[in-house]
């Protein structure tokens, strides 16, 4: 078995969710945010995305983990902010010694849905089906569905040997 931790990184809310993988089957664990006020200094927000992210990853011991990987905004403010906390938040999992992997949001949709371009309230509906939980917020939701990625892409590179 294998517990698996997916980000779902952004400055303002950084969603997080733990699943436990058993071959192809998976299984909720928990899952939740990390909310930063705008009005705070950015050093303080990214920080506290580096403190709680630490607290989720001592107290769930996962084993490995996904994040959401940078998609261009056309505003370029904006991506240069989702970036910094993307880091902070590979940075607290290589602290950690986890190894992280990267999936495009396309990829990530299409694994929990099947199609990628599926909309969010789709992916959330199907992330609430496949783990059985309910009422999952919209940013622990993807997070959660980063996860389930991660696990599906896994389970099939170790079933096939690679």
């Amino acid at each position: 078995m294998s517990r698996i931790l997916g980000i779902d990184p952004g400055l303002r809310i950084t969603g997080w969710g733990i699943i436990d993988r058993d071959g192809f089957h998976t299984r909720h664990v928990a899952h939740g945010t990390i909310v930063s006020e705008t009005s705070e200094e950015i050093s303080l927000r990214l920080s506290r995305i580096f403190r709680e992210l630490s607290d989720v990853i001592e107290k769930y011991s996962p084993h490995e983990a996904g994040i959401e990987d940078v998609f261009v905004n056309r505003n370029p403010f904006s991506s240069l902010k989702l970036g910094m906390a993307r880091g902070v938040a590979v940075c607290c999992a290589g602290f950690f010694g986890l190894k992280i992997a990267e999936y495009s949001a396309n990829k990530i949709k299409k694994s929990v849905v099947g199609s990628g371009h599926a909309e969010k309230n789709q992916v959330s509906m199907m992330v609430q089906k496949l783990l059985n939980c309910d009422s999952v917020k919209q940013d622990a939701a993807d997070a959660l569905a980063v996860a389930i990625c991660h696990a599906h892409h896994n389970s099939f590179y170790a079933a096939a040997g690679i």
